[in-house]
């Protein structure tokens, strides 16, 4: 049996926006596929890193990774960096993967700022424990950003409209939508992947159930100035503004960040 796409399910980002839970959660269909872990030329079972790290091993190489047991099953390839591919990167994309199904997660740019340079700090200090930690306004912080590329990741309006040029029922979801109702955002993200929950196995479902309740990647909470908070607040604040005129949602979680202390 020949596969028309080498990942029917893609997920695009945003890192740090629950993308790993979901995931999680709908590898616990028994109709979906999440490939085998290839450290450290994936890492995960999740992210297949094709458009940045891995291009060069070749589509056949990428093709093989996705390509399930069953080929009826739907793969899987959840990358938060592929939301901000060129054009000519998605061009390649939608040739690879002509009809996958694609889902975009959202979340308020402040917070997800903040979650992804804990996360990069988290990787440059494994040998200090939470505590003796603290993100400061200083030129080490500027190349924290750099390095975490918060300015294109938050850029959620132009990486959306790359990607819609291309493919034309791109699933969009709000972070805060998640942790108010999860079952409400499961359900949706179940049926745009052509999925459902309540004729799953029961075996299937007692699994599902069980990764409902299980929150995947939690960041290390390192304290932050709030000179960066208000810094990135100020910079991130037209990303917020664009965002929420283009899809209609209004996020609420950068009042928590702001409100909190460092």
């Amino acid at each position: 049996m020949n596969r028309e796409n080498c990942a029917d399910i893609l997920c695009i980002g945003a890192q740090k926006a629950s993308t790993s839970w979901l995931h999680h959660v709908l590898n616990a269909h028994p109709s979906t596929y999440a490939f085998p872990n290839s450290e450290p030329v994936t890492s995960t079972t999740k992210e297949a890193h094709f458009w940045d790290w891995n291009h060069h091993r070749g589509a056949d190489w990428y093709r093989d990774l996705l390509c399930p047991p069953e080929p009826e099953r739907l793969s899987m390839d959840f990358t938060p960096e592929y939301s901000m591919m060129s054009d000519t990167q998605i061009e390649e994309c939608k040739h690879l993967n002509p009809n996958a199904r694609v889902i975009y997660v959202l979340r308020d740019p402040l917070a997800r700022a903040i979650s992804a340079l804990r996360m990069h700090t988290l990787w440059r200090s494994k040998d200090k424990d939470a505590e003796q930690v603290e993100i400061t306004f200083d030129d080490g912080f500027l190349n924290l950003i750099e390095e975490a590329r918060i300015f294109a990741m938050s850029s959620y309006v132009a990486n959306y409209r790359r990607w819609a040029k291309h493919y034309d029922n791109i699933l969009v979801l709000n972070y805060e939508d998640i942790i108010a109702d999860a079952d409400a955002v499961i359900r949706r993200l179940y049926a745009h992947c052509g999925l459902d929950v309540d004729t799953m196995p029961q075996d299937a479902r007692a699994e599902f159930d069980k990764r409902m309740q299980k929150r995947v990647w939690a960041s290390v909470p390192y304290s932050v100035d709030r000179d960066v908070k208000y810094f990135l607040h100020g910079w991130l604040w037209p990303k917020r503004q664009a965002c929420e005129k283009e899809f209609g949602i209004k996020f609420q979680e950068y009042q928590d960040v702001l409100g909190s202390g460092a």
